[in-house]
């Protein structure tokens, strides 16, 4: 189903929850995406990827919802594109952002033991404290 409605505009019933909480350009991004790879693979999964890994360039999940990013490109290896839909995702964190950003966004939503984590287990906790704030919220 198409994701955006004649004029081009996200259509707010077919958003996903995380997306009927962001900013409209995140909206658009996703929307957008989604919209020209449904006409052009006919397949709502592949599209579903592709509008996510449009979206994940530009905005990053933070909680049950996506903020725009510092700096835009891919947020994880899976993000980059390619073939591959065996490579693992970040579930919208920025795995490319710096340390301080991580912790930063750990701080935000109140991860534990953030202070003594690597970069790598930054990640992993974003994205598991993003999910459990996701599942809330729904």
């Amino acid at each position: 189903m198409p994701k955006t409605d004649k004029s081009g505009k996200p259509k707010q019933s077919e958003l996903p929850s995380t997306l009927k909480k962001s900013g409209k350009k995140a909206q658009a991004t996703f929307a957008k995406a989604h919209h020209s790879a449904a006409e052009t693979y006919g397949d709502e999964q592949r599209a579903h990827r592709v509008g996510y890994s449009a979206l994940k360039h530009t905005h990053e999940k933070v909680g049950d919802h996506w903020e725009p990013k510092d700096k835009a490109g891919p947020s994880d290896k899976q993000a980059k594109g390619g073939k591959d839909t065996s490579r693992p995702t970040k579930g919208g964190v920025d795995e490319n952002a710096s340390k301080e950003h991580l912790y930063d966004l750990a701080k935000k939503l109140d991860v534990p033991g953030r202070s003594k984590m690597s970069k790598s287990e930054l990640v992993d906790a974003v994205r598991k404290a993003n999910d459990k704030e996701t599942r809330k919220s729904r």
